[in-house]
Formats: C-alpha cells, structure tokens, sequence
C-alpha cells in the first residue's frame, strides 16, 4: 500500500492539489473499500485545510482599506 500524505499539507494549493487527486482516484471507482475509507478520511481533512485557509485569507481581506489616495491599510480588528 502506497504511504499515505499528512493531512497537514503545508500551503493551499498543495492541499487543494491532493484533494483532486483523492477525488479522481476515487471516481475512478476501482480503489479497494478500505483504501477508500482512508482516502475519504484524508480527503476529509484536507478540506477543512483548505476552507481554514480560505477563511483566513477572507478576514485578512476583509480587514484592508482603501483611503482617499487609494493606499491600502489594514483596519484595527474593532473598527
């Protein structure tokens, strides 16, 4: 049985990478129950990688401004 990735995928777009992969070996269809068992569960936690990163990046956006010069600035998170 081939080793299986930490669900720890270091940035985004390898974690979104190994979750397609996970998603074509499964439908294929010819992957073993309990190899797809172990798939779906990684593929489980990589999802919520990416939608924690996802995430993050959406407040660190959210908290930009644009001043009349149009800088950019981040916002205090209580304004």
């Amino acid at each position: 049985m081939a080793a299986r990735k930490k669900e720890t995928a270091g940035t985004f777009e390898d974690a979104l990478r190994r979750l397609e992969e996970i998603v074509q070996r499964l439908e294929q269809g010819d992957v073993p129950l309990e190899q797809a068992m172990q798939l779906y569960e990684e593929g489980i936690g990589l999802s919520r990688i990416c939608a924690g990163k996802l995430k993050t990046a959406e407040l660190a956006l959210k908290r930009l401004s644009k001043d009349a010069e149009g800088n950019f600035s981040l916002l205090d998170e209580k304004e």
